[in-house]
């Protein structure tokens, strides 16, 4: 039996049922070994960078790894990884991530946007749906190591991934301010009254060493992140020095670890990676 619709014979076919979006994000979270959100109280303090090279640094360990950026708002990892273009469809009408390295892939809303200077003007539910998409209609396979990048502050993004992903463990990342700890006790927090656990925290852009004379200088204070960590009774991953090099590679979508590999940036999230990988 068929109907007609403007000249067109369409074979009529039993409606099919949709798949449950629940379902599906629980089997594909099922294939991934250990999930991180990578949180920060404010913005500024180089939280997605931090996503970016962490994820770099595992995957040049060996590990499978995929990044979800879930700043639905400010959605930078493809350009951080020079990523261009718009996701794919897998053979079973999935999305592909976008593929960094044989070890590394991403997805973004910004790999789903034609035009990037768009602004995004979602409310909660619509985000809540999206991210359950980047979980469960994403093609992520077997991994080792899910890196979620979350924007700054406790809004729906990381309540969704709490909901969504009860095994996501936190590393909350500050710089040495006091201004910036303050809105870290809040991401502490939150983490406590949504009983996700604490992985750990990381002081990023502590101190500048200059390459001309060796002196280092406490450029926002120093020792604020390992304070605050002790005081919460959480793990202190490490110190990340400030290097202006990691933001020209950000801007130019190029790999920081790749550009420079022994400076003391690349050798702190070397160290912070296996840090992770031991857990």
């Amino acid at each position: 039996m068929s109907t007609k619709h403007e000249g067109i014979s369409i074979a009529e076919k039993p409606p099919q049922a949709k798949p449950d979006p629940g379902l599906e994000a629980k089997k594909s979270l099922d294939r991934i070994k250990n999930k991180f959100i990578v949180m920060s109280g404010k913005g500024g303090v180089g939280k997605t960078s931090v996503s970016v090279n962490l994820s770099i640094a595992l995957s040049k360990m060996g590990y499978k790894v995929g990044l979800m950026d879930v700043d639905i708002h400010g959605p930078d990892i493809p350009r951080m990884l020079g990523l261009d273009g718009l996701l794919d469809l897998s053979t079973d009408q999935k999305l592909s991530p976008k593929k960094f390295s044989e070890n590394l892939s991403a997805v973004s809303i910004e790999s789903l946007s034609v035009n990037k200077d768009d602004a995004i003007i979602w409310r909660g539910p619509m985000k809540h749906s999206v991210i359950q998409q980047f979980i469960g209609d994403v093609e992520w396979g077997d991994l080792d190591y899910l890196i979620i990048d979350s924007p700054p502050g406790t809004g729906d993004e990381p309540l969704t991934v709490a909901q969504l992903i009860n095994d996501a463990q936190a590393i909350i990342v500050t710089t040495p301010q006091e201004v910036s700890l303050a809105d870290v006790r809040k991401s502490i927090s939150f983490c406590k009254a949504v009983n996700m656990d604490m992985f750990g925290l990381i002081e990023n852009m502590s101190g500048y060493t200059c390459p001309h004379c060796g002196d280092t200088v406490d450029l926002f204070g120093t020792g604020g992140g390992e304070r605050t960590a002790k005081d919460a009774n959480i793990k202190f991953l490490g110190k990340i020095p400030f290097d202006p090099q990691v933001v020209s590679c950000g801007d130019s979508g190029k790999s920081y670890q790749d550009e420079f590999k022994e400076t003391p940036v690349t050798k702190a999230f070397v160290n912070i990676a296996k840090t992770v990988s031991k857990s």
